[in-house]
């Protein structure tokens, strides 16, 4: 991230909306559940399409078997090696935040976008926490199709469909900050709309 975490979240910030906790999901690359069948299918991917690729350049293949393997290699290449690379940068380029209104996520490999989820209407958050106080706050339902992929980067797929904020340390206070800070803004809608 170009900047600590806390900076780039307060630049987001409205007036009298307090910062109650920023931060950033781990960095590095990281295997994930999925990679037990990932791994083994993109390498038997890749090398089947490298394969493919070789055979017809080395020998008098017609032009469109040439042309036909090289998006399979480069999917393969991705797969193998490509995805690692982009879960790892988007990671570097994320930062999270709390305040007494909202849910924030900036992130973005190439370019950056922001999310806010209003604390009074949002309804599913769920932690699901590892070793080491490391856990994901999920704020939605997870689908099927996006907990198969393991929330990496998928060119053509765009950012994950439901926010979270992903690998963060000592999940399970900020999941109670959130809650805590819920609460005080549910508190505070019933108190307004009652004067």
């Amino acid at each position: 991230m170009w900047k600590i975490p806390e900076e780039i979240i307060r630049g987001q910030l409205t007036a009298g909306e307090q910062l109650l906790w920023s931060g950033e999901p781990q960095q590095g690359v990281f295997l994930r559940g999925c990679d037990a069948f990932l791994i083994p299918f993109s390498l038997m991917w890749g090398g089947f399409a490298i394969f493919w690729e070789f055979s017809a350049v080395t020998t008098n293949a017609p032009i469109e078997f040439k042309i036909w393997g090289i998006p399979f290699v480069l999917v393969g290449l991705y797969m193998i090696i490509g995805r690692f690379w982009a879960d790892a940068r988007l990671r570097a380029n994320t930062a999270y935040g709390v305040t007494s209104e909202r849910i924030i996520i900036i992130s973005g490999l190439f370019y950056k976008q922001t999310k806010s989820l209003s604390l009074d209407t949002l309804t599913d958050v769920s932690l699901t926490e590892k070793s080491g106080a490391v856990g994901t706050i999920t704020f939605g339902q997870v689908p099927f199709w996006q907990s198969m992929y393991g929330n990496m980067p998928w060119p053509g797929l765009g950012p994950q469909s439901v926010p979270q904020f992903e690998l963060i340390p000592e999940a399970r206070s900020v999941y109670e900050t959130i809650r805590s800070a819920q609460k005080a803004a549910k508190l505070q809608n019933v108190v307004a709309s009652n004067n």
